[in-house]
């Protein structure tokens, strides 16, 4: 074995241990930077050990790809606003699936249209090109949902499911008989057409309220995609790093579905988010109890215990800093101050966890779900931002209810709640929320960020 084969088998083993450990590390707010640096550390390695191989026969087109993707990529992690990151990342799932896809072509025309590739190898280029083709599709479907550029509410028609269906089993016989027969270029390129149809097809019915789901699922395609491009090519860092990609978000979407109580058929089938007209007009005819800052402002300042809870809202606002100057002002008047963290608050997983942690908002204040409910009873005040069907009460006691068994906050239990909103608009689940109308609930509405400010000034004044 050569110099340059020992450090590329060197590189790939360390890289490996590197994102196993950065995994890891992403499990806990308090270690994901680390993590992520780890992560990093182990794609440098991978990179170097690759080009280190002795098949490269000539570098400036890799170089020109290096320097590409790093202007590409510098600016979307620099420049793109924490607001703009859960489209950030599904075009990201968008560009990784599209670099799996373009291998797996290039490697299926480069051998001759099938002739020279065996049966094994078929089977995972055709695997790469499938799961490949459509999360490109989906992932920009994805994004244009989320950056408003196509309706968020879910687009459904007639036999849509039936259309679905026929179009998967399409593409799994071609598959089928790729594998049979590789040197098959039609059936191997009309295979790559309908993935990209299947991708349509799959992410338009599906609304706003899943789409954290979508995008863990569809950074899961993406790792499948290229853990099989490694089988394809014989690559062993790719295997790997796919693999804990694809499995981890397949265990994160499966996480969140129970967070949800629903199953992958009902977010992939079920149009969940669409408006239900007959339940708004219902519940409109309910009071609502509007409160001025300056009496939100005397309830903050005198409460002993707070808990926050952090929506899309707070997010579209760019409200974190307001509300740390807010947290901040109820502990110098000596209140205690949590923040309650729902799986599947925001656009996609981790959204809050992420602004928070942005406007350097201790980890230790940050508690999960099933951390913090139980001491909902116990709060002086509720500080909901922005958040909607994650606190809707109709979770439990409305059987009719699209959101009916998903856990929710218990932010109802609370003495007092105190919801920041600009309007009386229904969530991503298109229904009314019961908490906005109990008696312990008093809406301040307009901006989050604008009505934080203002809080901030009044509790000094108190």
């Amino acid at each position: 074995m050569s110099a340059a084969e020992v450090f590329t088998q060197a590189s790939y083993i360390a890289a490996s241990v590197l994102f196993i450990l950065g995994l890891r590390s992403l499990t806990r707010p308090d270690s994901a930077r680390r993590g992520m640096h780890l992560a990093a550390m182990g794609m440098l390695l991978a990179i170097a050990g690759t080009l280190a191989k002795h098949e490269i026969v000539r570098y400036d087109f890799i170089l020109a790809g290096l320097a590409l993707g790093t202007a590409i990529g510098y600016p979307l992690g620099m420049f793109v606003p924490m607001t703009a990151m859960p489209q950030r990342i599904a075009i990201s799932h968008m560009f990784g699936a599209l670099a799996a896809t373009l291998v797996g072509i290039a490697e299926f025309y480069t051998l001759r249209n099938g002739l020279d590739v065996g049966h094994g190898q078929m089977a995972a280029l055709g695997f790469e090109v499938m799961f490949g083709s459509l999360t490109i599709t989906g992932s920009f479907l994805a994004f244009g949902k989320l950056q408003g550029i196509l309706p968020g509410v879910p687009i459904t028609f007639r036999g849509q499911n039936a259309v679905n269906g026929a179009l998967l089993a399409a593409t799994v016989g071609l598959f089928v008989w790729l594998v049979a027969q590789p040197a098959n270029p039609r059936a191997f390129y009309a295979m790559c057409a309908l993935g990209l149809l299947i991708g349509v097809s799959l992410v338009l019915p599906i609304g706003g309220a899943d789409m954290p789901v979508v995008i863990s699922l569809l950074n899961s395609y993406a790792g499948l995609a290229s853990s099989a491009t490694g089988f394809a090519i014989g690559n062993e860092v790719l295997i790997i790093a796919g693999a804990l990609d694809g499995a981890s978000g397949f265990i994160l979407s499966m996480v969140m579905s129970k967070a949800m109580n629903r199953s992958f058929s009902n977010i992939l089938f079920g149009a969940f988010g669409k408006p239900v007209e007959k339940a708004r007009k219902g519940a409109a005819e309910l009071a609502v109890h509007p409160i001025s800052v300056q009496d939100a402002a005397v309830q903050l300042a005198y409460a002993r215990n707070v808990i926050v809870v952090p929506g899309y809202g707070m997010a579209v606002a760019q409200a974190q800093h307001a509300v740390r100057e807010l947290a901040e002002l109820v502990e110098h008047n000596g209140g205690e101050v949590k923040y309650a963290i729902h799986p599947v608050a925001g656009r996609m997983p981790g959204h809050m966890n992420v602004l928070l942690a942005e406007a350097n908002i201790p980890y230790d204040r940050l508690k999960e779900m099933e951390e913090i409910n139980g001491e909902f009873q116990n709060a002086d005040v509720a500080l909901v931002i922005g958040a909607n069907d994650v606190v809707n009460p109709a979770a439990r006691t409305d059987r009719s209810s699209p959101i009916y068994g998903m856990p929710i906050l218990n932010v109802d239990q609370a003495k007092s709640v105190i919801v920041l909103k600009r309007s009386m608009n229904p969530g991503f689940a298109g229904i009314e929320n019961e908490l906005f109308h109990r008696q312990n609930t008093h809406m301040l509405f307009g901006d989050a960020k604008s009505s934080l400010e203002k809080l901030v000034g009044e509790v000094k004044n108190v």
